[in-house]
């Protein structure tokens, strides 16, 4: 057994695999409450149901983070900490019970961003980006096939 996550705060879970288990079970259990046809539902339920299968059929610790493909198991626990958390929250808030009439109302606001606030501007892309896109924008060139009287084809 691992003594240490080397992450602060974050200690190691000695029946991280059975904890990982009850964890997405309850998962899959909460999010039922959420319509079936709601795309949060199709996101939340995809990870949980196959790390569970992966946690069903490895017994090894290492081995659930290999097949996962994540750092440590300790961090899946919280992971699927968030997600029970985020469920019962978003049940609470029922965004998906919003009726088609509904209009939302736009709030417009021309007053200047304060200059304590960050404006998160992307830095320039890679020059190559722009030789692709250049590349795909341009026509490309046709070949000239001449295919004269004898059938014979040049180019």
């Amino acid at each position: 057994m691992k003594e240490t996550t080397g992450i602060v705060g974050l200690d190691v879970v000695p029946n991280a695999r059975e904890f990982l288990i009850s964890l997405y079970e309850k998962t899959l259990h909460e999010i039922k409450a959420v319509p079936e046809g709601e795309n949060y539902r199709k996101a939340v339920e995809s990870f949980p149901r196959n790390s569970l299968n992966e946690c069903l059929s490895e017994k090894d610790g290492d081995q659930i983070e290999r097949r996962i493909g994540c750092d440590q198991v300790e961090e899946l626990i919280e992971e699927a900490r968030d997600e029970l958390h985020l469920i019962s929250k978003m049940i609470g808030w029922d965004p998906w019970d919003v009726p088609e009439d509904y209009e939302c109302k736009v709030i417009e606001n021309d007053r200047p961003i304060p200059k304590h606030v960050p404006l998160h501007r992307p830095g320039p892309l890679p020059e190559e980006f722009y030789k692709t896109l250049e590349a795909m924008a341009s026509p490309k060139p046709t070949e000239n096939i001449d295919v004269s009287s004898s059938g014979q084809t040049t180019g």
